[in-house]
Parts: C-alpha cells; sequence; structure tokens
C-alpha cells in the first residue's frame, strides 16, 4: 500500500501562491520599513533598486524552501539579495539630497566637508539634480550662513535636518558679532559661546552692567580667541579692573587684538602678552600704573576721560612703552593732559617703525612741540593734533619735512589756523589725501545766531575768511564749523567726500566746485540756496565729466561732435522713450542737510 502525501504538491503549491499573493496585496498599516531592504524609510534612499530587466518580484526565480520561509515570516514583501556586496559598497559614500522636511543632515554631507569649509563657510553647490520636494544640503548652509544669530537659533526648531546642520553653523564659525540685550544673564553669552569652539573673532555689545564674569566666560568658552572687541551703549557700566583685564590678557595667549570701552574702574594694570599686537582702551580715568609688556604691539589707542581732576601721568607712560614695546607703527592718545613734556618724552623714544601719531585734545600743545615731532619722526603718513594749539607756522613745518609721505592731516578745533595755513598745506603736501579742518575758519561769536543772519559791518578780525584749494589726489575734505568762511573754491578732481557742516556764512554766489568725482556732501546748519547750488554744481560737473563725444574734422577745417553709434540703434517710441530717460538718471551725489 502506497503511503499518500498529507496534501499533494499541487495543492500545497497553490495554497502557498495563495499566501504570498495575499501578503502582497495586503499592505499593513503603520509600516516604516524599506520593502526591498528593510531600513527604516525615515531619511532613506534604497541603493538596492532592481534593473529594469528584472522583475521587481522575483518569485519564480527563488527555490520553493525560500518561498516557505517567506511565506512563513511576518514580512509583507519577499527580498531578493541577489546583489554583490562590491555593488553595494560602491553606494555607501554617495551624497544624497537634503529632505526639506526630516531628513538628518549627517548623513547628506561628510564631516570632512563641513570642515574644510569652515575657514569661510563656503561651500560649493553640488552638481546634481534637485528632486522635487529636496533641497540641498550645501544649498541650506549657504542660506543658514547669512542669517543672524537670533535667526540661526529659531531655524534650529524648523526640523532635525535643520537642527542639526544649525549646529554644524555654529561649529564651524570663526567670527561672531552679537548684541547683548539689557535683561540678559551671563549665560546668554555663555550657551552662544558654546556652539562655537572654533571662535577666532568675537564682537560684543553689551548694554547691561559687566563685569569679570563676562571674561572669565568668554576665557572657558573660546581656547582660541584672537579678537576681543567689547562696548557699551547706553548706561551699561564696565566693571572690570586691571587685575582682572591683566589676568585675563596673560592666560589668552593668542589672543592678537583687544579693544574695549568703558574702562574708567581700571584704576592701573599690567598687561603681559608676546602675541598682542592692537589694543583699544577708551575712558580711562587716573590709572596709578600702566605697564606694557608687548613686544609685538604694533597699535595703541587710549582715550582717557574729558575731565579736569585725571591723575594719569602721561610722561612715565610714554617712557614704559619706548623701553617694552618698540615696534608700534601707530599711536593714537586722547587726553587733556597731553602737553609739550609729554611731546618730549615720546620723541626721545623714538620708535623706528611709527607711521601714524596722534595726539588729540592737546591744548598745551605748541609749534614747538610739531618741531620736536617733525625732527625726531620723518616717515609719518598721518598726523592728528586736532585740539591743539599749533598755528601756521606748525603747518609750514609739517610741510617742509613731510612732503614725501604725509597722506593724512588732520587739524581740527585749531583755532589759530587761518585759511591761509590750510591753502598752504595743500599746496605744499602733493600726496594729502585726507584734511580735516574743521572749527579751524570759525567765527568766535557764532553761538549768537544774530551774529549770522544780520551781519554788521563790524566783524571780528578773520571774519571773512576765503579759501581756494587745488590739489590732485586729496579724497576726503571737512570744513565743518567754519562760520567765517565766505567763499570756497575747490578743483580736486578726485575730491568723494565734502563735508560743509554749520559753514553758515557761505553763500551760493561764492560756492566753485570742480569736483566731478563728488560723491557725499554733508551740508547740515548751511543755507537752503547753499543745497541747491551744490546740487547744481555737481551735476553739471558730472555731466561735463561724461560728456565725451568723439569729434570729427570735416573738409572745411571746422569741427563737428561725431553722433555715438548707439543713438541710432534707439527706437523713440513715446511710450518707451520716456522710461528709457528715467532709467538712465540717477543721483550722482547724496547731499545730507
Amino acid at each position: 500500500m502506497q503511503l499518500q502525501p498529507h496534501i499533494s504538491p499541487t495543492t500545497a503549491t497553490a495554497a502557498i501562491s495563495a499566501a504570498l499573493e495575499s501578503q502582497r496585496v495586503r499592505k499593513n498599516r503603520g509600516s516604516y520599513n524599506c520593502g526591498r531592504c528593510g531600513q527604516p524609510k525615515k531619511g532613506h534612499v534604497c541603493l538596492l533598486t532592481a534593473p529594469p530587466d528584472i522583475p521587481t518580484t522575483p518569485i519564480a526565480s527563488e527555490p520553493v524552501s525560500c518561498i516557505s520561509a517567506a511565506a512563513s515570516s511576518s514580512r509583507s514583501t519577499v527580498l531578493s539579495l541577489t546583489a554583490a556586496p562590491s555593488s553595494l559598497q560602491s553606494f555607501t559614500h554617495l551624497r544624497r539630497a537634503l529632505s526639506f522636511d526630516d531628513v538628518d543632515a549627517r548623513n547628506s554631507l561628510d564631516e570632512s566637508d563641513l570642515d574644510a569649509a569652515s575657514a569661510d563657510l563656503d561651500l560649493h553647490l553640488d552638481t546634481d539634480i534637485v528632486q522635487p520636494g529636496r533641497f540641498h544640503a550645501v544649498g541650506l548652509w549657504e542660506v543658514l550662513k547669512r542669517l543672524p544669530p537670533s535667526s540661526l537659533l529659531m531655524a534650529a526648531r524648523v526640523c532635525k535636518g535643520w537642527r542639526e546642520t544649525s549646529r554644524k553653523m555654529w561649529k564651524a564659525a570663526e567670527e561672531l558679532r552679537i548684541r547683548v540685550p539689557e535683561r540678559a544673564q551671563i549665560g546668554y553669552i555663555g550657551s552662544l559661546l558654546q556652539k562655537c569652539p572654533r571662535l577666532i573673532r568675537l564682537s560684543l555689545k553689551i548694554q547691561s552692567d559687566f563685569d569679570a564674569t563676562t571674561l572669565a566666560c568668554i576665557a572657558f568658552s573660546c581656547p582660541n580667541l584672537e579678537v576681543l572687541e567689547i562696548t557699551n551703549s547706553g548706561a551699561a557700566v564696565n566693571r572690570i579692573s586691571g587685575d582682572e583685564l591683566s589676568r585675563f590678557v596673560a592666560n589668552k595667549r593668542g589672543l592678537t587684538s583687544l579693544k574695549m570701552e568703558g574702562c574708567s574702574n581700571l584704576g592701573g594694570f599690567s598687561l603681559s602678552s608676546s602675541s598682542l599686537s592692537t589694543l583699544w582702551l577708551s575712558d580711562l580715568h587716573s590709572l596709578s600704573k600702566m605697564i606694557f609688556n608687548c613686544p609685538n604691539l604694533t597699535e595703541i589707542s587710549l582715550e582717557f576721560s574729558r575731565q579736569e581732576d585725571d591723575s594719569t601721568d602721561l610722561v612715565t607712560m610714554v617712557d614704559g612703552l619706548g623701553r617694552t614695546c618698540t615696534r608700534l607703527q601707530n599711536i593714537h592718545i586722547a587726553s587733556l593732559k597731553l602737553s609739550h613734556t609729554v611731546v618730549l618724552a615720546l620723541t626721545a623714544v623714538n620708535f623706528r617703525y611709527l607711521r601714524m601719531l596722534s595726539l588729540v585734545l592737546g591744548i598745551d600743545i605748541t609749534d614747538a612741540s610739531v618741531a620736536a615731532i617733525s625732527s625726531s619722526y620723518t616717515n609719518l603718513e598721518l598726523l592728528d593734533l586736532s585740539g591743539s594749539s599749533i598755528t601756521d607756522t606748525g603747518l609750514g613745518m609739517i610741510c617742509d619735512v613731510l612732503p614725501d609721505t604725509l597722506s593724512k592731516l588732520l587739524v581740527a578745533l585749531c583755532p589759530n589756523i587761518t585759511s591761509s595755513g590750510i591753502q598752504f598745506a595743500t599746496a605744499q603736501l602733493p600726496l594729502l589725501e585726507l584734511m580735516d579742518c574743521g572749527m579751524t575758519v570759525s567765527d568766535p561769536n557764532s553761538d549768537d545766531p544774530t551774529i549770522v543772519e544780520n551781519p554788521s559791518p563790524h566783524k571780528a578780525p578773520g571774519y571773512n575768511q576765503k579759501m581756494f584749494i587745488k590739489h590732485k589726489r586729496l579724497k576726503k575734505l571737512s570744513l565743518w564749523g567754519c562760520s567765517s568762511l565766505d567763499a570756497l573754491f575747490l578743483n580736486c578732481p578726485e575730491l568723494m567726500d565734502l563735508n560743509l557742516n554749520l559753514c553758515s556764512n557761505l553763500h551760493p554766489e561764492s560756492l566753485v566746485l570742480q569736483c566731478p568725482k563728488l560723491q557725499l556732501v554733508y551740508a547740515s546748519g548751511c543755507q537752503d540756496l547753499l543745497t541747491g547750488a551744490i546740487r547744481k554744481q555737481v551735476s553739471e560737473n558730472f555731466a561735463a565729466g561724461e560728456n565725451h563725444m568723439p569729434r570729427k574734422r570735416l573738409a572745411d577745417a571746422s569741427k563737428r561732435i561725431q553722433a555715438l553709434p548707439s543713438l541710432y540703434e534707439e527706437t523713440r517710441e513715446d511710450d518707451n522713450y520716456a522710461g528709457k530717460r528715467r532709467k538712465l538718471e540717477k543721483e550722482v551725489c547724496t547731499i545730507i542737510h
């Protein structure tokens, strides 16, 4: 007796086929896995897509045992892993597009790509075609890097992909400029700085009181910091002491530039750094000691408070700079305590590399001080003696010694300088590009408005002064507050910036501007007719400079202007001709009044 199988082969094959068909048609709710490779669908692009010539459901090519195992499993799709391992490895490093919704940015850009671009936050766009609903990771990087810090924090809340890209953006940032609100705590600064471990340049504008805790937070969060700038606004008070600032500079061995405002509570300091090259401190007051042990310091700016009770010894300070900071190139000191004695101490040091010297608000600086400066420093490119008591004689000394190097001369708030001295200086300094003569040619009674509106025939000596300046390289000229100036003639083909604020006695008929490149004019406090005359003359100069029509000599030896070829090609319909003319018109000069 022959044994019969429990189920006939025909019945078994039909049952298996029916089971597979039912499982293939049925869609399980909540299936979040790929039907080909079994990986999670979120942020996934399957690399096992079958070629066009291979059936998508390879049931017939599989053995019966594989089909039985697949039928008994809980998967809803039969998976065929016939691809070679080498072909799988070739797809693992492909860069894919970043989804706008929920794709993880870590899989779309390699960490090495972001590291290489962290220097300037610049990524080259991928040449792949952007699929509908997709967004390039490099494109998102380019968009986010142009956002301010507050907007970048908000962008991180959009999705996981944006959050990861924002995190990498903070990590790659090398420069940060933030404004600290008045009610913000120190944790606000710390939370931002901890996001930027590679930060090199930091600029803080603080609107509330701050102390050494801020410096400690910066020192802890920014180990690679090189440039630090702290400014205060409003009623914010800087409570950092001199010892705390000295400790911060000594610990930050990579710091090259330090700029800080509101340093009225320092009291005294001893700065020691081998890397510091730029130092700006403002609002200094009554310093007991000022020690600079910075051999690589090239630029220093010290601004003292304008208080008569300031007891800082500037002579000792200058002597100390000469012993330890011999590489100084730019020196700026603003103090009411500046005197001829300080200038003599400065010239005795003899900084060999000095190129820019600014001694501001020194009412006791005279022509003798100018003589000492001219004899010791013959390679100056900038000289600022604003607020001093020098005269036209001092300007003559400057012109005799520095005609081949000086390009910037600032003598504002010098009441002993006349228009003749200014004209002589511009004529004798061929390299001059910037000159500030504010409040030099001024009326001593200019505070009385009736003197300006109804001038009397008995005017103070030097009230009506005229100025004629002709220079080939001058680019910026400031005559603000020159209320005694009643006539001005300028022939400066390179002049771009002119300041005529509070030149109340300057009349339109006595103003001549031959400056075709003039772009910005300050005319606050001037007559309204003067503003109109400035605009008219600037427009005429611009039109004369642009009208370079080619000329052609005719047979009778006469000259005729030859029209440009483009004029023959223009269509002069009434509808579009006026629009073209409006497009060609532009504002050649901005007048601020």
